[in-house]
């Protein structure tokens, strides 16, 4: 019964979580044309069914919905979050959850570059270097200037990122999706383990945003 009555009101509170990422901040805007049944349906109605999606090729609505489902995580325990949290590092060796969250925007826009504009590994526009580059390291230089920003600034360069992504996915379908780059560092990889790899990214840093969260001054008040 008490696991039961858990399942609800995780539930419950992921749908609440689908309104925050849309109302705080700045909201998440998708395009009404070519996925917006897909997109729409996936924050507010079947987050928690992992399969095709309308507008999508059945494995790359899959992979749509994974990667929703992985966001709306991400989002869960940052809701409300000051400044000064967003801010916090524990210790020298640390990254601010502020930085953790512009790392996972970077991360998504280079593995866009190199898998949607077929560019290889590493091969970024000026402008994309200078926007997303601190972010894409962390370290030291992210801990000196990513910072003083509210969360919608962080939501919003996550939500745009997230935008292009569903948008060219949208055009894609399940052979490219299935497609092998035999020269990938990991070995023979193909289009699906890399945006896979997107999804469980932000698995891993939703670790380490728990753990930042849980020691935070402010939840010792």
């Amino acid at each position: 019964m008490n696991q039961d009555k858990n399942f609800l009101n995780r539930r419950r509170f992921i749908k609440q979580s689908s309104i925050f990422a849309i109302t705080a901040g700045s909201a998440i805007t998708f395009p009404v044309n070519s996925f917006a049944n897909s997109s729409i349906n996936t924050f507010n109605n079947d987050l928690n069914i992992i399969g095709p999606k309308t507008g999508f090729s059945p494995q790359v609505g899959t992979l749509d919905s994974m990667l929703n489902w992985m966001r709306h995580v991400i989002l869960m325990p940052v809701q409300g979050m000051s400044i000064e949290d967003l801010d916090y590092i524990y210790d020298e060796n640390s990254n601010s959850i502020g930085a953790m969250l512009l790392h996972l925007a970077a991360t998504e826009r280079f593995y866009q570059i190199h898998t949607f504009e077929g560019k290889k590994w590493g091969n970024w526009s000026k402008e994309d270097i200078k926007e997303w580059s601190v972010a894409s390291g962390l370290g030291e230089e992210a801990r000196k200037t990513i910072k003083g920003h509210e969360l919608g600034y962080y939501l919003d360069k996550l939500n745009k990122v997230r935008e292009n992504s569903l948008l060219e996915l949208a055009k894609k379908d399940d052979d490219w999706l299935l497609t092998v780059d035999d020269d990938w560092p990991w070995g023979p990889t193909n289009n699906y383990c890399k945006w896979f790899h997107v999804c469980e990214h932000e698995s891993n840093h939703n670790g380490q945003i728990k753990w930042v969260k849980s020691r935070l001054p402010s939840q010792s008040k």
